[in-house]
């Protein structure tokens, strides 16, 4: 079922929900003057109880805003704007001006926010609602935020939807009791193809031409021209949750896991799939160096770039898995004991790179054209989730 909604009235209401705790909508720090706010990419950063933003050449903090204990981050999509995601549902930051607004969309359990084609989806794990906004009308969000298409979704269950250029969306399928596959809707949301051999579907990310690919616990789905492809794992627990792509290669890295009785969240092999000769191989990182879901981005020539638990930013050539080159810019570092734990992570923008440090409270900004530092920005928080913008 497909529903248009206008958010108005809706994102007032969540405004009044987030008044019990006003801090969440209200700046620790004014921003700064709209007069004066700097040009260049925006980075928000989320820490325990708020979310800052830094932007200009010298990344200065444009202003700091409360928010709740744990927030997850995620650009848009649309230029202007980052989903913060709270019990609340996803509430837009203003990354530009910069401002933490009242406008939320409502969600029990917010969950995954993917940018792709123009049009910015979120999900909402709680009822398996797809809601969908074209990212050009997000941008320019004033007062009210922009009608909304929103899917029903019919068991709910962890998961994430993508629309495509033709209006075509793919969204996964599961219950209470598991995920199991995806469903394939034409864009008058009938369903034209399925697959249930997706144990413990997670993620996705689309590659060049639009191939679509989602993780499973023994192999990963491709979905490409309406067609759905299962890889299958090397190892009979081989599970990838997720994708880290450029639309401009059919190459895809994911993370991958094969023990699961493995304690902790650190990942010592990836998986390569070639999206257009459907293929999947796994490869072994260099001893010592392990990673976890938040350490992997893609750079300006489709490379993969991975922060390891040695402190380096390692540059991975997406079609062997071979480590190119390798740059120290944290110290060494252990897991988390819990996934929402702050630990190095990296964001690509550009061809630059942002990594969080914690440890020392900073933001390392390496040029991956010239594979050094560009730039270390300190801060008065911990930092933890980080999100992109411009």
């Amino acid at each position: 079922m497909k529903k248009t909604l206008q958010f108005g009235a809706l994102a007032g209401a969540a405004a009044l929900l987030l008044a019990g705790c006003a801090s969440a909508a209200q700046p620790a720090s004014d921003p700064a003057d709209s007069a004066a706010v700097p040009d260049g990419p925006r980075v928000a950063v989320g820490y325990e109880g708020g979310v800052l933003v830094l932007g200009g050449d010298d990344y200065a903090n444009l202003g700091e805003f409360g928010s709740e204990d744990f927030i997850r981050l995620n650009a848009a999509g649309d230029g202007r704007h980052v989903m913060v995601t709270t019990s609340k549902g996803f509430q837009l930051l203003d990354a530009q001006q910069p401002e933490l607004t009242d406008l939320v969309v409502p969600a029990a359990t917010a969950g995954h926010v993917v940018s792709h084609a123009g049009k910015t989806v979120l999900y909402d794990d709680a009822t398996s609602d797809t809601t969908i906004f074209d990212s050009a009308e997000l941008a320019k969000t004033g007062d009210a935020l922009p009608k909304a298409d929103v899917i029903a979704g019919v068991t709910a269950h962890h998961g994430v939807s993508v629309e495509l250029e033709d209006g075509t969306l793919l969204t996964t399928v599961g219950d209470e009791s598991g995920r199991t596959g995806i469903r394939v809707l034409d864009k008058d949301r009938n369903e034209i193809a399925s697959n249930d051999e997706c144990p413990g579907v997670h993620g996705e990310g689309t590659a060049k031409d639009e191939a679509v690919v989602f993780g499973c616990e023994n192999g990963a789905l491709v979905v490409k021209d309406g067609t759905i492809t299962k890889l299958t794992s090397p190892d009979e627990y081989g599970r990838m949750g997720n994708a880290y792509v450029s639309e401009n290669s059919p190459l895809v890295v994911m993370d991958y896991k094969d023990d699961p009785d493995a304690e902790g969240y650190l990942l010592r092999d990836i998986a390569l799939i070639d999206t257009a000769a459907k293929t999947l191989k796994k490869v072994a990182l260099p001893e010592g160096v392990e990673y976890t879901y938040r350490g992997v981005g893609r750079g300006p020539d489709a490379e993969a770039v991975l922060i390891g638990t040695d402190g380096k930013l390692h540059t991975i050539d997406p079609a062997t898995g071979e480590v190119v080159s390798s740059l120290k810019v944290v110290d060494p570092w252990e897991g988390p004991a819990e996934w929402q734990d702050p630990h190095p992570s990296v964001k690509v923008a550009g061809s630059f790179a942002y990594v969080t440090d914690p440890v020392d409270s900073e933001i390392v900004i390496v040029d991956l054209a010239a594979d050094k530092i560009a730039k270390t920005v300190a801060l008065d928080h911990v930092p933890n989730e980080i999100a992109v913008v411009g």
